[in-house]
This record gives structure tokens, sequence and C-alpha cells, in this order.
């Protein structure tokens, strides 16, 4: 028996194929939805009315057995009655503060709350404690909540507040939903669906609490805790902050993810889940997004480095090259002799009203320094003889040739090997949506393709030291774990390299 339950998979299988069938466009909120039920987490969806925000809650709560779904339109004048229900007129008798609950928010075991964003303070302070703790305070007595999850929903982002900001950071899963863009949905919507949609399979309550005690003992793959790691770094570069009660939720989550999928561990493809976690303003969701499948595909292998490196490589060739004067010349001055670049910069310097003579064929002509730079820059496209480096800094380069076209192989045999394995591993994920899906191999393909164009790249750079490229195989790697991948450390960069290059090849 698989983790999360043979019957539970194919159970939510069902579900998602025939909420995915009827809610067009909608999948990724379908898998976010019953993930946050399964999960015990809150959801929030941000978009203009009319999206099918309480349609789609309501069919979720339909989807577990037994369970009571509550659904309110809040108002800066929604009252606590309204929420939580009336006061007993009998418990005030008795001198005691005591609401009817049935029927009520602290009685659901899914709730739906549109314009949550303008609930009152007289609401928020109930209503933070249920959403975060499950319980809720009827008078002397503390009432444990059965709610698997609050859907929240608003047309609008919330205003700068701090019990508002306390009320975003309750809803875990985060989704923006706009109105249906294919034409053929759109069709489909208005002149196929049916107005009503039962779902044909349940859930029972028992089952999703099974779920979640088996996922609290399944193990996270080490490549995980280094992807969630590399992704905190990069977000706290773009002073995004989550906090670390947000991060241990998050990975709860994800242990149900795997655990309902019927995977033995939390592999790399659960970790695609966070672009949906992690953001808190809408201009931070491209981002984390693309951060995520980056950190996902590969482990976060940057081609754009790779390609700078191999840039910076090929200046520093032609840097150096264009050291070595294509013809002599002398300092009409003081006579002094010239065969490096760098040695009549460092003339000028202290010489500025010197003038040079070119030692070319026939008649040589003086030149003011700012008229000899561009003289020797024009002969360097025309220079019949071919600049040649000392064999010391030939060697250097060389050597810094084969490290970044091994390291190019290498990562080149590592996305071959790879892609199979990535297919399996999403196809195993049922929480994947089919754009999510179709992205990371598409991202995975574009940098083998990048990776072949950084070839090229490198046998010109090589080509102008006359250096032969090599296309040495590297040498197959020992069987590994599935799921393991390497993920780069973030302290290396282009200026690094380029330094280390600099210090090697500096002049004297």
């Amino acid at each position: 028996m698989q983790p999360g339950g043979l019957a539970l998979k194919e159970n939510l299988l069902e579900i998602k194929s025939a909420f995915t069938s009827y809610f067009k466009e909608r999948e990724a909120e379908i898998n976010g939805s019953l993930l946050a039920v399964l999960s015990g987490e809150n959801i929030l969806f941000l978009g203009p009315p009319g999206t099918a925000k309480t349609q789609l809650a309501k069919n979720i709560c339909q989807s577990i057995e037994g369970g009571n779904f509550f659904n309110y339109l809040l108002t800066s004048f929604s009252t606590p009655e309204e929420i939580f229900g009336p006061l007993s007129l009998k418990a005030l008798e008795e001198d005691e503060f005591r609401r009817k609950i049935d029927g009520c928010l602290p009685t659901a075991h899914v709730a739906l709350l549109d314009e949550i964003f303008k609930a009152s303070s007289a609401i928020l302070n109930s209503l933070l404690t249920i959403l975060n703790e499950r319980k809720y305070h009827n008078g002397r007595e503390i009432v444990d909540v059965p709610l698997l999850s609050v859907f929240g929903a608003s047309n609008e982002f919330p205003e700068e507040d701090e019990s508002l900001e306390a009320l975003f950071d309750r809803f875990l899963f985060r989704y923006r939903l706009s109105y249906i863009q294919d034409d053929e949905n759109f069709r489909n919507l208005l002149f196929r669906s049916p107005d009503d949609f039962e779902p044909s399979v349940s859930i029972q309550v028992s089952a999703i609490y099974g779920l979640r005690e088996n996922a609290k003992n399944l193990p996270v793959d080490p490549d995980v805790e280094l992807i969630i790691t590399e992704l905190r770094k990069n977000l706290q570069l773009q002073e995004i902050e989550i906090s670390d009660r947000r991060w241990k939720k998050v990975i709860q989550v994800l242990k149900v993810a795997a655990c309902s999928s019927g995977c033995i561990a939390v592999d790399r493809t659960m970790a695609l889940l966070l672009q949906h976690m992690l953001w808190n303003l809408p201009e931070e969701r491209e981002f984390i997004r693309k951060t995520v499948f980056e950190l996902v595909v590969s482990g976060g292998i940057s081609t754009e480095k790779l390609h700078q490196e191999a840039e910076d490589l090929q200046a520093a060739v032609s840097i150096a090259l264009k050291n070595e004067l294509p013809v002599k010349v002398v300092c009409d001055s003081c006579g002094e002799e010239f065969l490096l670049r760098q040695e009549i910069e460092i003339h000028h310097v202290s010489h500025q009203n010197h003038s040079y003579t070119l030692k070319k064929e026939g008649a040589s002509k003086i030149y003011p320094y700012d008229n000899l730079i561009r003289e020797i820059d024009s002969l360097y496209g025309t220079a019949v003889k071919a600049s040649t480096l000392p064999p010391s800094q030939k060697e250097v380069f060389e050597k810094e040739f084969e490290t970044l076209s091994d390291k190019v192989r290498r990562v080149k045999y590592r996305l071959e090997e790879e892609r199979e394995l990535l297919k399996r591993l999403m196809e195993a994920n049922i929480w994947l949506s089919t754009l999510d899906r179709n992205e990371a191999l598409l991202l995975h393909d574009a940098r083998s393709i990048e990776l072949s164009e950084l070839d090229i790249l490198i046998s010109k750079a090589q080509s102008m030291l006359g250096l032969q490229s090599r296309q040495v195989q590297p040498k197959p790697q020992p069987a590994k774990e599935e799921s393991k991948v390497y993920v780069p450390d973030s302290g290396s960069s282009v200026n690094s390299f380029m330094k280390g290059i600099g210090s090697r090849l500096r002049l004297k």
C-alpha cells in the first residue's frame, strides 16, 4: 500500500478530472483547493466577481462526505452574529455570554468568506484564531472547530493595515483568478456545460485526517532541502521575507502532496507548488514562479551564468591579444620603444604631452596619443601577422577553457540523463497542472539548446588562441538515487570569475 492509500489517490484523480472538465481554465486553482483541504490550510482567491469562486468552494465541500459548508459575503457593516451565530438568550438568562454556533462558521468543514478583507475589527479577532488554531472562544468554552479549510475571496488586494496583514498571512495558498480566455472554453461554458455540477466521488473526513497523520513522517529528499534553502536566499536578495511559520507550513503541505500522490518521499517536483504559497504582492508572483522552476529543473543550473562566463573569458582573450601591438611604437618625444599596448597607456599617464611614431613599412607618421590609439585599433583588423600570447599566459587561458568546457559537457550530460526522470516524477505528482508540466519540460529543453549554443561560443573563443576544441565525452557517473540533484552554490559569480582571470593575466 502506498503512503496515501491507493483508494484515496484514485478518488482524488477522479474528483480532479470531474472538476477540471466542468471548471474551465481552473486546473491550478482546483489542485490548490483540494490540497488546501487535505493539508488543513486556507486558500485565497483574488479576482473579479463572476469567476466561479463560490461555486468551486461549495463543490469542494460537497466532495467531502458529511461536510458542512458555510458561505457569507462580508461588508464593513457585518457583525459577529452573522458569522459566529446569534447570542444565546438562554445563556444570557444565566449570566453567560455564549453564541448559538450551529450552522455558522464554527461548525463548518469548508467555508467561503467573500470580500474577506472588508471584515470589521469585531470579527477579525475571533476569525484569526479560527483560521490559525481552529479554535473558537464561545464565552467561557473553547470549541474545537472542524474546519478543513477556509476559502477567502476578494476583488481587491488588502490595504495597508496591520490587522488585515495578519489576516492575509493566514492564507497559505494564494491565487489570482481571471475570466475565461480561450474561445472554445468560453463557448463550452455558455452553451454546453450544465448549470449544476455535483461531484460523483466523495472523500471521508476520517481519510483526510489519516492522510495528514501519515504525511507527518514522510521523508524529504536532500535535494528538496537544498532547493528550498537556495530559494530562501534568492527571495531574501529580492527583499521578499517569508516567516519561519510559513516555511514550516509549506513543508507539511509538500508532505501531504507527496503522500496523497503515493510517493515514498517528497521529491523536487513537489517544490513546484511553492509558486502558489510564497508571494505577498502580485508583482512578486512571476519572479517566484521563475525562480522555483529554475531550481527544480536540474537543480537551478543557470545557463545564463555559464554563457556570461564564456563571454567574459572570450573578452579576456581579446583584451590579452590586443595588448600586443601589431607594429612597433616609439615615443617621438623621449625615444622609448613599446611592444605592448599597456606600456603605452602607462607611459601616457606620466607624459600626456608626448607624441608617438608607428614603425610601419614606408613613411612613418607622428601621432598624438588619442590618434595613435585609433590607428592601432584599425591596424588590429588588417595586421597580417597573427597576434600571439606568451606561453605561460596562453596556458592559463587553455586551462580556463578546459574547465569551462568540461563544466558545460557535464551539465549537458546530466540534462540529457535527467529529462525522462523529470518526466516520470511529474507524472507521479498528481498536483501539477498541465501548464506546469509543459513549462518544466520546455525549460529543460531550452537549456539543452542554450548549452549547444554555448559550445559554439567556446569554440570561437578557443580558435582566437589557435586552440583545438576537444570533444571529450564526460565519464559516466555512478548510479544515483532518482531524485537527487545538485544545487550550485549561489555565492559563485561572474565577478569573482573575472577577478581571478585578471589576477592571473596581469602583464608587468
